[in-house]
């Protein structure tokens, strides 16, 4: 019988959530995301021990202040792990604006020029990068901006039916609704245990779906943050899903029917709405979860970049 990943691979695209290079390999997903916690993993094995030698040079030789060249050497390996994805990969690999630009729009755009500009230097183009931003309303205003220079961006730390309506008005090509994240706030909050089908996450995103497909948005709903293979049967049909290399290995391993539970042809009529900035963040302010989710996330991937750049600092200093 058919694997359940391949069920899913017939009616969503499927994309690595990894660095790992031999996953990805092994695997073959469409697409691959990258976080700066994916980055830093990655860093840490042998595959890019010579990509971390070599930024290292580079950025010996490179002037200005050692807080910008240890920022600049981050940049370079950040794409160094994207652009041996791209490699392995048909499709899109997406690369994060620095979380600490998470409440700057202007920096955030540019950050995410140089992104673009790095990959072009390694004969990747733009069609190949999304530029990944936190959906803050300052990382949103960032996509809207870069989106209408043709810059396609993928919106992450999303939690939120309102973060995906304020995305939706910025005409962003994709979202990353997390799923795990979720669950595990309201599994603290409650103290209960859900089923897939009872999922806070999963419901979060099939809201969102609904939303989206019902109202001809056509902005891509990307699926992410796992915790167990349920989450992601649950959502079979949505449009992408971003999973880690565990979790697919045991979609693999796994068959028995997967039913599509996700399609444009099935949602029911919801009115569109949208948000200003004021009713963005009141928005947020009511919905504690996502705000509380949402900080947390940037500071995370705020500290391993904190960590990356220690580990940069050190290797200068040697």
């Amino acid at each position: 019988m058919t694997s359940k990943l391949e069920q899913l691979r017939a009616m969503t695209t499927v994309v690595a959530d990894t660095g790992d290079i031999e996953a990805v390999a092994r695997l073959k997903p469409v697409d691959c995301t990258t976080n700066p916690s994916i980055v830093l993993k990655a860093l840490g094995t042998e595959a890019f021990a010579d990509a971390f030698k070599e930024a290292i040079t580079w950025g010996k030789a490179r002037g200005g202040s050692n807080e910008a060249v240890v920022e600049a050497i981050a940049d370079r390996l950040a794409v160094s792990v994207g652009a041996a994805l791209a490699g392995l990969v048909p499709g899109r690999v997406s690369t994060e604006v620095d979380a600490d630009l998470s409440f700057d729009t202007k920096a955030s755009i540019e950050k995410a020029h140089q992104i673009i500009a790095a990959y072009k230097e390694r004969g990747i183009e733009r069609d190949r990068i999304l530029i990944k931003l936190a959906s803050t309303w300052e990382g949103i205003r960032a996509a809207e901006v870069l989106q209408g220079e043709g810059i396609d961006c993928n919106l992450t730390l999303l939690f939120s039916k309102a973060q995906a309506i304020a995305c939706a008005d910025a005409n962003v090509f994709l979202i990353s609704p997390f799923v795990g994240r979720i669950l595990d706030w309201y599994k603290k909050s409650t103290g209960e245990n859900y089923t897939s089908e009872t999922d806070p996450g999963v419901l979060s995103v099939r809201s969102i779906y609904n939303y989206y497909k019902s109202n001809g948005i056509k902005t891509i709903v990307m699926g992410a943050s796992f915790r167990n293979a349920g989450e992601i049967e649950a959502l079979a049909g949505c449009d992408r899903l971003t999973i880690s290399p565990q979790l697919l290995d045991e979609l693999d391993a796994a068959t028995g029917d997967l039913p599509r539970l996700l399609s444009p042809e099935s949602v029911k009529a919801e009115p569109r709405i949208s948000l200003d900035e004021k009713g963005f963040r009141w928005a947020m302010n009511e919905d504690a979860m996502a705000t509380e989710k949402l900080a947390e996330g940037i500071r995370g991937f705020a500290k391993d970049l904190g960590t990356l750049r220690a580990q940069i600092a050190k290797a200068l200093a040697a």
